[in-house]
């Protein structure tokens, strides 16, 4: 399949991850997947740079595709412009355009209640996602508005329904809502399609999240109606390549909520 072939895709967070099991374990690696099956280029960012060459050699031995790597970390302590800056650079350099954008990555100490959590850990959870989104938005912009492109934000149920534990996480989500529909309403004149998906599936990281906090992940995590979660590559991963599509016209600005087996649902 060719659907994206010539257009890039720059995705955060989008190292390899898998289960203990040995299936796909993140949802950034998921949507890279399915945008490589697409036929598009793709910039993958995140923190572990072995993540993010395990995923370069598989997306490229497997599709034929090209991928460029760029370890880069936002945090309350770095220069964070320049950081997304050379993101940025590289991937121009690289491919001569951006076509979609995909703010994937965030960290952050769930599990911890607000009269716990600590300052360094609510920044954890603030720069990793709501800084980094803006930032990358922001650089994004003057190339997104040249190819008529796609912003594609993530947030959480968390914020959406105030999960016990989550406070940092549903903080950084619950603004990266507000910036995207606040992009969406400046960019549409632009042509930029900016939408918001919540979803709901099984990553290493919520597999960690279930031992490492058992009580708040029964409390916070409900198996969806249809019985299972949603498949990081397959639903996820195909929702992001729709929203992609010049011939789909979603209404810019709104949440898409997606759980397993159920499709979207605004």
């Amino acid at each position: 399949m060719s659907f994206l072939k010539g257009k890039t895709a720059i995705i955060t967070g989008a190292g390899r991850a898998v289960l203990s099991d040995g299936r796909c374990g993140s949802i950034g690696y998921g949507i890279a997947t399915a945008y490589a099956k697409e036929g598009a280029n793709l910039v993958i960012t995140g923190r572990n740079e072995k993540k993010l060459l395990d995923a370069k050699e598989e997306l490229e031995r497997l599709y034929g595709i090209k991928v460029l790597t760029v370890v880069a970390d936002v945090n309350a302590g770095a220069d964070n412009e320049a950081v997304v800056n050379n993101v940025i650079a590289k991937s121009i350099e690289e491919f001569g355009r951006i076509d979609v954008l995909i703010n994937n990555a965030q960290a952050s100490a769930s599990g911890v209640t607000i009269a716990e959590h600590t300052t360094e850990q609510f920044d954890l959870a603030m720069y990793s996602g709501l800084y980094a989104a803006f930032y990358y938005m922001k650089a994004c912009y003057p190339h997104l508005k040249e190819t008529k492109g796609t912003v594609i934000n993530f947030a959480s149920g968390a914020g959406l329904f105030g999960n016990f534990g989550q406070c940092s996480y549903a903080a950084a989500k619950e603004g990266i809502r507000g910036l995207s529909r606040v992009a969406a309403t400046e960019w549409g004149k632009d042509g930029i399609n900016v939408n918001v998906i919540c979803p709901l599936a099984w990553t290493a990281q919520l597999e960690n999240f279930q031992k490492a906090y058992p009580e708040a992940f029964e409390a916070n995590v409900e198996m969806p109606p249809m019985g299972h979660y949603g498949d990081p590559e397959t639903e996820i991963g195909r929702v992001c390549v729709q929203l992609a599509s010049p011939d789909f016209k979603y209404l810019s600005g709104e949440t898409l909520t997606l759980e397993g087996g159920m499709g979207l649902r605004p």
